[in-house]
């Protein structure tokens, strides 16, 4: 039965120059599939099931000037806490609240608080000879099909966009939310292959709109493409004790749009580009519980930049990133 392979678990993603937190879910259980960090999975949650996530995404930056007069972006800490629903075996709805801190060295203008609250709707579908609807009970046999999901999620304009620093200046890359309303749309596909090793596929885009400030400026950022690629692979299973470890390596790959801020004639020629990110971890299943832990660097930028721009504290400027999700299903 679904109900009883499906113990939890929904990893959570945060892209983006500081920008934002996107969601990425999926469910796995002590046996079938499992589940990678970053990359969303195609599991949905079984009907009438809660789930309980929070979600710490943790970016160190490289710095390039020593002179304290200048300080740099030291790091960024996205928080995500949310809760999903299963409405159908093949729905899922979540809701997600994340909190940014954007801390620059000392002397510098740090950022946090509530930005805009995130809300998703997640359809799971599979391959058996034909595409269906997820069903509410499948065989592990079943479960080793082809899985789907296709994602919708919209931002609400909950948190202020029009963040004051310091010094009584707003920057929109430290504000604490975009004005108006983001759209993120995606798909993933998932196999398990054997009985203990799981790959996934996740394509999703990112769109914004424009807003302006209450300075008088204004901003579009630049839409945010992600094809990602994971392996996840059961090391250890502990019946008697409801405990799973497995490993996950994954490929991550971002390109960035350029930013349109009315400060600057047409699509900011500095922002935007492409990485490539790779991603090791571990996710631990205790139970009705799941701790996620991982850490991600760049290994491949092309960043957009004219000739002598540092583009410090940006996506792929990064030393590394530290992950870790906890969840749990009730």
């Amino acid at each position: 039965m679904k109900s009883l392979y499906c113990a939890l678990l929904t990893a959570v993603s945060t892209p983006a120059l500081a920008h934002h937190g996107v969601a990425s879910l999926g469910a796995a259980g002590l046996e079938g599939p499992g589940a990678p960090v970053e990359t969303s999975s195609s599991a949905t949650l079984p009907e009438g099931k809660w789930l309980g996530l929070v979600k710490l995404d943790y970016a160190k930056f490289k710095t390039f000037d020593s002179n304290p007069a200048n300080p740099e972006v030291d790091y960024n800490a996205y928080w995500m806490a949310g809760v999903g629903y299963g409405f159908k075996p093949w729905l899922s709805l979540y809701a997600i609240q994340p909190y940014n801190m954007k801390m620059d060295e000392a002397g510098g203008l740090n950022s946090r608080g509530a930005t805009d609250l995130s809300l998703t709707a997640v359809i799971g579908f599979k391959y058996d000879e034909r595409f269906l609807l997820v069903p509410a009970n499948e065989s592990l046999d079943d479960l080793a099909d082809w899985h789907f999901t296709a994602n919708l999620d919209a931002s609400l304009p909950t948190g202020n966009a029009n963040h004051v620093l310091s010094n009584g200046t707003i920057d929109p890359g430290k504000s604490l939310g975009f004005g108006k309303s983001s759209f993120n749309y995606g798909v993933t596909a998932t196999k398990q292959f054997s009985e203990n090793d799981t790959v996934v596929f996740e394509v999703n885009q990112i769109r914004f709109q424009r807003y302006r400030y209450d300075d008088g400026n204004s901003m579009k950022f630049g839409t945010e493409t992600r094809v990602n690629t994971a392996l996840s692979h059961r090391l250890m299973t502990i019946p008697e004790s409801k405990f799973r470890l497995d490993g996950n390596v994954e490929l991550n790959y971002l390109n960035l749009g350029k930013d349109d801020d009315s400060t600057v004639p047409g699509p900011n020629p500095d922002t935007g580009g492409d990485i490539l990110y790779g991603v090791i971890g571990v996710r631990l299943y205790k139970d009705n519980m799941s701790l996620g832990l991982a850490v991600k660097k760049p290994i491949w930028t092309q960043l957009n930049a004219t000739p002598g721009t540092v583009l410090q504290g940006a996506e792929g400027k990064e030393k590394y990133r530290l992950i870790a999700t906890f969840s749990a299903m009730f």
